[in-house]
């Protein structure tokens, strides 16, 4: 999460050099040199880690850190192989798991035997290629590959149907538009079929809506969707539910099937977000000591940190006809927002979804420039179950 922020910052940075929209303030190439941005990169996310992680852990007395692989002997006993070979019987009244998640890699033909990229690859890479092709229509794909434009790589885009799936379809519009509108190439329903590696460079098979197709590129990152890591716990043999593709099934409360084992984090079936992780690791630990604390993802806010931003929170249109309501919806384009005008920068939409019986807000969609900070206004009205009305007579800043 941070090591990508700070590229996605930095891009931003070098874009505003290449390009800002304000007459009398003179553009200009930016010098990129990606090994410079990965070793601060790298010294920030060393920083945080002890300062967020490894110092909490070594200053208290009543946590024992033990490094190895572990995996489950029976519902109360874990088994510790340590790295050099020996192994180590750990019981315990609870368990946590927490194991998070790795890059998933689909089934392409030879794409095992290239040097292809995963989202830490790229994010760590010192090198920046001519060309990239970004294999995956998700947030972490759209973020990377815009970043990785703006620091001066030419990238396309492969989605296999359109941009953020999950999300309603105006949205996804409204950013391939803005992204299509800086120089990315966008190939939506367009698969990867085929890969090979020669003389440094990808040659890739694809599935278009118009047929077979081949593109060449200098690099190519893979960015799917991630798995979860449960695969060697031996979950199987104490009788843990997964669903299909892995993931601990959990309740709003991080309780598995088993009454003692508990799951927060990207390994569970919870939504893949670091704020969620750690609010679900907050309510599990609650639990597991007796306490009675649970996750209501009714207004969790999602963000793309792509430009325009891209920010969610409750239903969607859709979603909300899927179970009975019927709703008023109204789509805002920023050429109408005072404060997208004085930043001469219109692209996006913001798009509101009200329970029409009662005419509260149950949904937001927001393609912005701040779309992230918005969010949480829509957020909090959702939670607190205001009307279009009540939202409407709150005093906001000007523009």
């Amino acid at each position: 999460c941070v090591p990508s922020k700070i590229m996605i910052r930095a891009s931003q940075i070098a874009q505003h050099q290449r390009q800002n929209p304000f007459d009398g303030i003179q553009n200009q190439s930016p010098q990129v040199d990606k090994a410079a941005l990965v070793h601060q990169m790298s010294a920030r996310v060393d920083e945080l880690r002890y300062a967020k992680y490894e110092h909490i852990l070594e200053s208290q007395e009543r946590i024992s850190l033990i490094k190895g692989h572990a995996s489950f002997k029976n519902t109360t006993t874990l088994v510790v192989t340590k790295g050099d070979g020996r192994s180590k019987e750990i019981t315990a009244d609870r368990i946590l798991v927490a194991s998070g998640s790795r890059p998933f890699i689909p089934a392409i033909e030879g794409l095992s035997e290239t040097p292809y990229w995963t989202s830490t690859e790229a994010q760590f890479s010192d090198k920046l290629p001519a060309q990239l092709t970004v294999i995956g229509s998700s947030s972490t794909a759209l973020e990377l590959a815009q970043a990785f434009h703006r620091l001066g790589s030419k990238v396309t885009i492969l989605a296999r149907k359109s941009l953020l799936t999950r999300e309603d379809p105006a949205v996804g519009k409204a950013l391939q538009q803005a992204l299509v509108a800086e120089g990315l190439a966008v190939r939506t329903n367009t698969q990867a079929n085929a890969v090979r590696y020669d003389n440094n460079r990808f040659y890739l098979e694809l599935a278009t809506p118009n047929g077979s197709e081949s593109l060449v590129s200098d690099q190519l990152l893979v960015a799917v969707g991630r798995s979860p890591n449960t695969d060697r716990l031996e979950l199987d043999r104490i009788g843990l539910e997964t669903d299909q593709n892995g993931f601990i099934k959990v309740d709003s409360r991080g309780r598995t099937n088993i009454e003692q084992i508990y799951a927060a984090g990207d390994c569970s079936t919870m939504p893949q977000f670091v704020y969620v992780a750690a609010a679900a690791g907050n309510r599990a630990a609650i639990n597991m000591t007796g306490g009675e604390a649970s996750l209501d993802l009714l207004t969790m806010p999602s963000v793309v940190f792509t430009d325009p931003q891209v920010a969610t929170v409750g239903m969607t249109e859709q979603q909300a006809k899927d179970i009975g309501l019927r709703t008023v919806s109204r789509i805002l384009t920023l050429d109408n927002v005072p404060r997208a005008l004085a930043n001469f920068d219109t692209q996006g939409i913001i798009k509101l979804v009200v329970n029409q019986a009662n005419q509260r807000l149950i949904g937001a969609q927001v393609v912005a420039g701040e779309a992230g900070e918005v969010i949480q206004s829509a957020a909090l009205a959702i939670r607190n179950n205001m009307t279009v009305t009540e939202l409407a007579d709150q005093l906001f800043p000007h523009l």
